[in-house]
């Protein structure tokens, strides 16, 4: 048998890293972060997953004359909570590859 190439533990090891991935999608869903934006005023909540679950709007930014800028409020606070989740995401992924990936090896090349 040849030296370093072997097809049985290269599959073995591709399984053992498809489980820790699995686990680690698991875990993401129950991971959380939540974000502020206007000072507050909006509390978006998302999962590690890149699902938004929770939005929170402070009373007092509720105006009738100027419900652009609750809007605007809302899409900011979901874009930085969705951000926040990404990260969180790509974090926790390259650490269920850990070291069976190669060095430098970026897992959004994979859609992670």
């Amino acid at each position: 048998m040849t030296e370093g190439l072997n097809m049985a533990d290269m599959f073995g090891k591709m399984m053992e890293m498809q489980q820790k991935i699995s686990a680690a999608q698991d875990e993401l869903g129950k991971k959380t972060v939540t974000v502020e934006a206007g000072g507050g005023m909006v509390r978006v909540t998302a999962n590690g997953l890149q699902r938004i679950t929770s939005i929170k709007v402070d009373p007092d930014a509720v105006d009738d004359e100027d419900i652009e800028l609750l809007e605007d409020l809302v899409v900011a606070g979901v874009n930085k909570a969705l951000e926040e989740a990404a990260a969180m995401a790509k974090d926790e992924m390259g650490r269920a590859a850990g070291d069976m990936l190669p060095p430098g090896f970026d897992l959004s090349q994979l859609g992670l």
